[in-house]
């Protein structure tokens, strides 16, 4: 698939917090990906009722081994407010009808907007590289669902809050990669969540991230339901063409 050229001017201002401001754009190469390629930047198409999810870029932080880290609890030791991510594949060329069997990868930063697997670079200050949080992999049962515990994502200059999915066949074909992204407002899990310890001061909402900008309908856009105190469920459906 295409790589598009990506831009490493990805840092302004102080050198104990680095400011990402490219990272993860559509404009960005799947960079050190490992886990098969997606190509960015693509808008939601449909078939009859079915959505199909946008493909957007993997990089620059996919899991670089993801079939090592089969599992639904993701946390790996990581603080944060729990969350439980519910996401349904469904298959585009069988009226969006649940896909069992479908292998789903997926990735996000820690409360402090970091990743594993990376950092000790002018993107991420801090080095995670020898530690695995907050990837995971789950096959998809008869009702196209994925379960995995995990927590709250914080976020990182220039992103929105945000969650990465890669689909592939149970043969291993890619079949999409995509971005999930988070309800926003007075009384959302965003809101109440406030970036935790980083607040949300100079955040970057839907409207204005590079991946969730054109998304006019929403459709990249979670359900997300709790509280602190009982953590939140996030319910998420993709639909490929299988």
């Amino acid at each position: 698939m295409e790589r598009k050229n990506f831009i490493r001017s990805l840092m302004i201002g102080a050198i104990s917090t680095p400011v990402i401001i490219e990272a993860c754009k559509k404009s960005s190469i799947i960079d050190g990906n490992t886990s098969g390629s997606g190509s960015a930047g693509t808008t939601a198409s449909t078939n009859g009722t079915c959505t199909v999810a946008p493909t957007e870029t993997e990089g620059p932080f996919p899991t670089k081994v993801p079939a090592s880290y089969v599992r639904s609890d993701i946390t790996d030791g990581r603080t944060g407010y729990k969350m439980t991510a519910k996401i349904t594949i469904g298959n585009i060329n069988n009226n969006c009808a649940a896909l069992a069997g479908a292998i789903v990868d997926i990735w996000h930063c820690d409360a402090e907007g970091n990743y594993s697997e990376y950092g000790g670079t002018n993107m991420q200050s801090t080095n995670y590289q020898s530690v695995h949080f907050l990837r995971g992999r789950q096959t998809t049962d008869a009702n196209g669902l994925v379960t995995f515990t995990t927590i709250f994502p914080g976020w990182y200059s220039g992103r929105a809050t945000h969650i990465h999915v890669h689909v592939f066949s149970a043969a291993g074909t890619s079949l999409n990669v995509t971005q999930i992204a988070f309800p926003e407002g007075a009384g959302t899990a965003l809101a109440l969540v406030n970036g935790y310890a980083k607040g949300m001061t100079g955040y970057t909402y839907n409207n204005a991230d590079g991946i969730f900008s054109d998304d006019k309908t929403g459709v990249e856009i979670a359900t997300v339901t709790g509280t602190l105190t009982t953590g939140f469920d996030l319910t998420f459906k993709v639909n490929v063409k299988a």
